[in-house]
């Protein structure tokens, strides 16, 4: 039986190295294939901020001391996902990605779709027709499908040819939640980034609309049958605290931190704190369907 493949569609720049590169060493080193693909099918750029975290302390934008970290020692990514996105870039699938107009849904078993930040790259990637349409025929198809963070604003615009709603419409889910993405908003406006206090935020408020209105949550939810669908860790669940905080990431061996959702073959996930059981989790999704597909052939 061959190995389960997977394609993992990231943007041009500024995707989250976090999101992309844990997912792809999980699935590798359980034996899975995994490709990747661009818009034009050059390599993708992780987010520079998130691999380094120079430019995310007050000083960030002053040449010379900018390389001085102490908040961006906090919010980049970890040291596991660096060391997994330094092995990813030695990955010659990752060095030669598809075009996003290459994607079909019959040459892949899975689906992954990861985020990223602020709106050069990611506004890209998730207003992408071409993308969004293929996205939709992966749904349709049932086979697993998994999205974190902004990758489930994707998701959200992808629009069934069946249904003629979103993909995501009658599903549960979570994603970036409004908790998390105002939180990181407020620390970038008050205590980082001022001279560009949006980082966090793909898409900004227009005139007159309320607060978080253009944030993953409430697009996310707009999509669904009910707001409602839209999930997040509740008080009184057991580690609230820890997957609550923001403070916390899971781990290779410790997944109290993480908070998914499983919805059939649908898997999500809020944010980087969460990959490391996002993968995992997406891994026994994949043996599944890929066993019953094997048997159902036989």
């Amino acid at each position: 039986m061959t190995a389960a493949h997977v394609i993992i569609p990231i943007p041009s720049r500024d995707g989250d190295p976090s999101e992309i590169a844990v997912p792809w060493k999980v699935l590798t080193e359980a034996g899975m294939r995994v490709s990747f693909a661009t818009p034009d099918g050059a390599p993708g750029l992780a987010d520079p901020l998130m691999l380094s975290g120079e430019g995310l302390d007050l000083w960030g934008w002053i040449p010379g001391i900018k390389k001085i970290k102490l908040l961006g020692l906090l919010l980049r990514a970890n040291a596991d996902a660096r060391l997994a996105y330094r092995q990813l870039q030695r990955d010659p699938n990752f060095q030669m990605p598809l075009p996003y107009s290459a994607l079909r849904v019959a040459a892949f078993d899975a689906l992954l779709l990861p985020g990223g930040h602020w709106s050069r790259g990611m506004r890209e990637y998730l207003e992408h027709s071409q993308l969004q349409t293929f996205v939709a025929d992966f749904f349709d198809s049932g086979k697993p499908a998994a999205a974190i963070c902004h990758g489930t604003v994707l998701a959200a615009r992808a629009i069934s040819k069946r249904t003629g709603r979103s993909v995501l419409y009658g599903k549960k889910t979570t994603g970036l939640t409004w908790t998390l993405e105002k939180a990181a908003w407020t620390t970038m406006k008050f205590a980082g980034r001022w001279w560009n206090p949006s980082y966090y935020r793909t898409y900004l408020e227009a005139a007159g609309e309320p607060e978080g209105f253009r944030s993953v949550q409430a697009e996310v939810s707009r999509a669904l049958a009910s707001p409602s669908d839209f999930k997040d860790v509740q008080a009184g669940e057991t580690h609230y605290r820890l997957k609550s905080s923001g403070l916390h990431r899971d781990s290779d061996k410790d997944s109290r931190p993480s908070f998914t959702v499983r919805d059939g073959n649908y898997l999500s996930a809020r944010w980087p704190g969460d990959v490391h059981t996002f993968a995992k989790t997406f891994v026994t999704m994949i043996n599944e369907s890929y066993s019953q597909a094997a048997q159902a052939a036989r």
